[in-house]
């Protein structure tokens, strides 16, 4: 039954990966046909990219998942068919040898564990069903087991991903680039310093530099949300004041860490830093980012972007809500193809 699935997905993923090559080629501004004309000017499809690129890139997405996931099950079936064949076995027979018959029967506190956690669901006393729950934890780990050591066999061995996500033109600030900027992999991330879940996912952002090094850079880019977050946009502008005395990411750093972002908390943040109190205050009283800070907005909205915050890995769009190993494979593949 299984390869009998493999085979099926093989199939598909053959077609869909006929169909991305033909719907990710390059196109010119003045390629392919016309699809209107005025006055004897011909339009061409790629001229309504620019406006219509950030409304497009969820179902270019939805439609990239759903072929990354038979792809990846065709990937997983032929490294677990070239293991098998060493070794003189069935791909069953292998799990069965490798994983399954590694797999330790669960002691009693560990169902008892396991019970405690489905005490609501099950509803009934714990000796009625711990023999259910024996052999239902078993299962559990039998196939956690596989599916590590899936992860084993697929760091053994050379695999590309020549299939990409679907992308879109970000551009990134050259002032607020932190790391290579030359390296390979550029994060660009639109963010608002008084968003929560962007005060979360920093931990997330700095592992992944701390793990990447040169190879991975990021560039910030404010996206305020003020019908929100009252203090957004004045937290913004302090950065920036920041940046002009060299200190930004300092101070970033000190924003997403703090409680608090009325004016007077901002200056204090600038003299615990040791910047030029009065030429920071000059600075934040006068606005004078005011206009950049929307040229930031207007760049966001036309990628689509809605809320915070909002990565782009090359072009490629990552929900911030994810695990880092969901981040980490789009760099993988990203610097797969530098190779």
């Amino acid at each position: 039954m299984q390869t009998q699935f493999f085979r099926l997905a093989l199939s598909i993923c053959g077609l869909l990966l006929a169909a991305v090559v033909s719907a990710q080629a390059p196109v010119s501004s003045k390629s392919g046909q016309p699809i209107a004309t005025v006055d004897g000017q011909s339009i061409y499809e790629a001229d309504l990219l620019p406006s219509i690129q950030g409304q497009l890139l969820p179902l270019r997405n939805q439609e990239y998942e759903i072929k990354r996931k038979a792809l990846d099950s065709v990937i997983e079936q032929k490294m677990l068919e070239a293991a098998a064949k060493k070794k003189g076995l069935s791909t069953e027979q292998l799990f069965v040898q490798e994983v399954d018959s590694k797999v330790h029967d669960p002691s009693d506190d560990e169902i008892l564990g396991y019970y405690m956690a489905l005490k609501d669901r099950v509803n009934r006393p714990f000796a009625d069903v711990k023999v259910q729950l024996k052999e239902s934890l078993k299962q559990t780990m039998a196939q956690q087991a596989r599916q590590e050591y899936m992860k084993s066999l697929r760091s053994d061995s050379k695999v590309v991903v020549l299939m990409s996500a679907p992308r879109i033109d970000v551009n990134y600030d050259p002032a607020r680039v932190r790391g290579n900027p030359k390296a390979p992999v550029m994060i660009v991330e639109f963010s608002d310093y008084q968003c929560p879940y962007c005060h979360q996912v920093e931990p997330t952002v700095k592992a992944l530099l701390a793990k990447y090094g040169d190879k991975v850079s990021l560039s910030y880019r404010d996206f305020p949300l003020t019908q929100i977050h009252s203090q957004a946009e004045i937290a913004a502008e302090a950065s920036r004041c920041a940046l002009e005395q060299g200190k930004f990411w300092e101070y970033h750093d000190q924003l997403f860490t703090a409680s608090k972002l009325e004016k007077d908390a901002l200056i204090g943040y600038a003299r615990d830093l040791k910047l030029d109190e009065k030429q920071f205050e000059v600075c934040l009283t006068s606005e004078k980012y005011k206009a950049d800070i929307v040229k930031d907005l207007q760049d966001g909205r036309k990628s689509g972007i809605t809320g915070t915050p909002v990565f782009f890995i090359n072009g490629i769009e990552a929900s911030w809500n994810q695990p880092q190993d969901a981040f980490a494979r789009i760099i993988d593949d990203e610097l797969s193809r530098t190779h």
